[in-house]
C-alpha cells in the first residue's frame, strides 16, 4: 500500500514538474513545441556556449558515458537527443557499425549534419525524431545514449519506454543529465554560477531571453539520483545504477534490458 502511494505520489509530482517547467511558463504550447523552438533559435551558438559554460568538461563525460558501455560491445547505437552530435561521434570510439542520432529540432540536426560531413563521417546518421514516439522497431539498438536530453522530454517515462522498446535484449541505456551537489562550498557556488552566471552569459551570446533561464529550471525541477533511477526500473530497465561526477555537478545512469 505504502509504495503505491508513493509510485502514484511520485508520478503526479513528475508529470507536475514536467508541465511547470518549460521555456515560456505563460505560453500556451505545449513543452515539445517551445523547446523545438529554443534549440532552433540558439542552435548557432549551442556549441560554443555548451564546452564554454561547462569549461570543456562535458566533453570528459561524454567520454564516461561512452566508456561505460564498452563491456557489451555495442554494434548498432541509438542517440536520442542528439542535438548537434556530440554525444553520436563519442560513441565511435566504441568501433559500432552503425550510429543512428536523433533529435526534435532541425536547427540543431542542420549544425551537426555539417560538423559530421567536415570530419568525413560515413557511420553517423542524423534524422528528425521524437523521443517519445521512437519510429525504429522492438529490439533494433544495442546501446541507446542521451545526454542532458531527458528533462526536456515532455513525458519522461513515455520517453524512457520508448528507449527502452527499441533496445535489444540484454542492451544497455547510458543516460547524462545535470544534477545538483548537496556539499558545501560546491552547493553554493554551482547554485550562484548556474542561476545567476550562465542566464546572464547565455543571454547575451544567444540573444534568447528564455533559454539559458529555462535552463537552470529544468534541472533543479527534475528528478535525480534514487528518483530517477526508481523512474528507470519502473520503464523496463534492471541493474540501473548512477555515478555521480564532480561533486554531483552531472550524474551518470545505466541501466540494461
Amino acid at each position: 500500500m505504502v509504495k503505491l502511494i508513493f509510485r502514484v505520489h511520485l508520478n503526479y509530482t513528475i508529470f507536475a514538474a514536467q508541465m511547470l517547467v518549460k521555456p515560456d511558463i505563460y505560453s500556451e504550447e505545449t513543452k515539445k513545441t517551445q523547446v523545438i523552438k529554443m534549440f532552433d533559435t540558439i542552435s548557432h551558438k549551442y556549441d560554443f556556449l555548451n564546452h564554454t559554460l561547462s569549461l570543456g568538461i562535458d566533453k570528459l563525460w561524454r567520454k564516461k558515458a561512452i566508456n561505460s558501455l564498452i563491456k557489451i560491445n555495442p554494434k548498432i547505437i541509438l542517440d536520442v537527443a542528439t542535438g548537434t552530435g556530440d554525444m553520436s561521434i563519442e560513441a565511435l570510439k566504441l568501433n559500432p557499425e552503425k550510429v543512428i542520432g536523433i533529435d526534435i529540432s532541425e536547427g540543431m540536426l542542420e549544425i551537426g549534419k555539417k560538423k559530421i560531413a567536415d570530419k568525413k563521417i560515413n557511420n553517423i546518421e542524423l534524422r528528425k525524431g521524437d523521443s517519445e514516439n521512437i519510429e525504429f522497431a522492438n529490439e533494433t539498438f544495442d546501446a541507446v545514449t542521451v545526454a542532458f536530453g531527458v528533462r526536456n522530454f515532455e513525458n519522461l517515462e513515455t520517453g524512457l519506454k520508448e528507449m527502452n522498446r527499441v533496445l535489444k535484449s540484454g542492451g544497455m541505456v547510458a543516460i547524462l543529465e545535470f544534477s545538483k551537489p548537496a556539499n558545501f562550498p560546491v552547493k553554493q557556488l554551482y547554485n550562484f554560477y548556474f542561476l545567476k552566471v550562465l542566464p546572464f552569459i547565455g543571454k547575451i551570446f544567444s540573444k534568447n531571453n528564455l533559454a539559458y533561464k529555462y535552463l537552470p529550471n529544468s534541472v533543479m525541477n527534475f528528478p535525480e539520483s534514487l528518483a530517477f533511477l526508481q523512474i528507470m526500473q519502473n520503464c523496463g530497465y534492471n541493474y540501473c545504477t548512477q555515478k555521480r561526477l564532480l561533486f554531483g555537478i552531472c550524474t551518470l545512469y545505466n541501466g540494461q534490458k
